[in-house]
């Protein structure tokens, strides 16, 4: 074992530290260039080099393996049933975490690192920004303060979606958002053909599933998931991230006349963070709390950031 791993008998978990975690991908050739890590890291993101060879490139190699696994266990089962099964399934990682953490510039940078894999080239991202209820039908149910907020998805959509994906279609469809407009765009879809791998990126994608109407336990979304990660840091960090990230779309992309933010480009410096820290106090701050945060102990592996947004320390459950 490495230096800097900590395993515990009473633990289910090995937990890594930066060093020992860095490690395990020495061995392995970084495939990304410096100009497609500025393409996939998002707003705020302090993301280098470095930080894709030690992080992003153990943990693509570690799901490559889990690939790998998955598809010789399709081949013995087939065997086992002494019968001719239809081609694997693809296999969907979860990737959840709080706004503002990074989790999207992490589903980007997974994506790219898997598909230079050459044993599965097909890698596809889906948020679940587009099973968000559009917001006519959220101002309806009077639900528009609580975007992001379990029961502002179309659940039922987002779950038919992953079980079309593991049930093999050929091609599946998802709805797409405009962060522009801050609505879904109708009859907008992105079409997922013959995948190997997708990832499924969103606040609330490890939620469990609750009681249906009759009493009788219902299916989540994360019940399909081969694998899940939870990209994790202080709450107290994840705030200042949300607030320096709105200040600066303030100058930048709320500044567009059809953006649905556009009122908020007049506002002072001090007024937008004023406003930052309302949104988050009212929306985003509850919203992890009771949310996001309690399904981090589902997840197959947490990435811990510090302050700077670099990854200090992983823990993955143990086999």
């Amino acid at each position: 074992m490495p230096n800097g791993a900590h395993l515990s008998e009473s633990s289910p978990y090995v937990e890594l530290d930066r060093d020992a975690w860095a490690a395990l991908g020495r061995a392995t050739e970084q495939p990304l260039t410096p100009a497609e890590i500025d393409r996939v890291k998002g707003l705020g993101d302090e993301l280098d080099l470095e930080e894709v060879q030690q992080v992003y490139l153990p943990l693509s190699r570690l799901l490559s393996l889990y690939v790998e696994s998955a598809g010789r266990l399709h081949r013995s089962q087939e065997e086992f049933l002494h019968q001719e099964q239809p081609p694997r399934t693809p296999f969907v990682i979860g990737l959840a975490g709080s706004v503002a953490v990074g989790k999207s510039t992490t589903a980007r940078v997974l994506q790219q690192m898997l598909a230079h894999w050459p044993e599965h080239p097909r890698v596809s991202l889906v948020t679940t920004d587009g099973f968000l209820l559009p917001n006519a039908e959220l101002r309806r149910r009077g639900l528009l303060a609580r975007k992001g907020f379990p029961e502002s998805y179309d659940r039922k959509a987002l779950l038919r979606f992953v079980i079309d994906i593991k049930s093999g279609k050929e091609e599946v469809e998802a709805p797409t958002y405009s962060h522009l407009v801050y609505d879904v765009v109708p009859d907008e879809k992105v079409v997922i053909s013959r995948p190997d791998i997708v990832i499924v990126e969103g606040l609330n994608v490890l939620q469990s599933a609750g009681p249906r109407a009759d009493g009788r336990s219902g299916l989540a979304v994360s019940d399909f998931f081969d694998f899940s990660v939870y990209v994790d840091a202080a709450t107290s960090d994840i705030r200042r991230w949300y607030t320096d990230r709105f200040v600066w779309l303030r100058e930048t992309a709320f500044r567009d006349p059809a953006s649905y933010f556009a009122r908020y480009a007049s506002l002072s410096h001090d007024e937008a963070v004023a406003e930052a820290n309302r949104i988050w106090d009212e929306i985003n701050g509850p919203n992890l709390e009771q949310n996001v945060q309690p399904t981090r102990s589902r997840a197959t592996l947490v990435l811990r950031k510090d302050h700077d947004h670099s990854v200090r320390w992983v823990r993955l459950r143990k086999l």
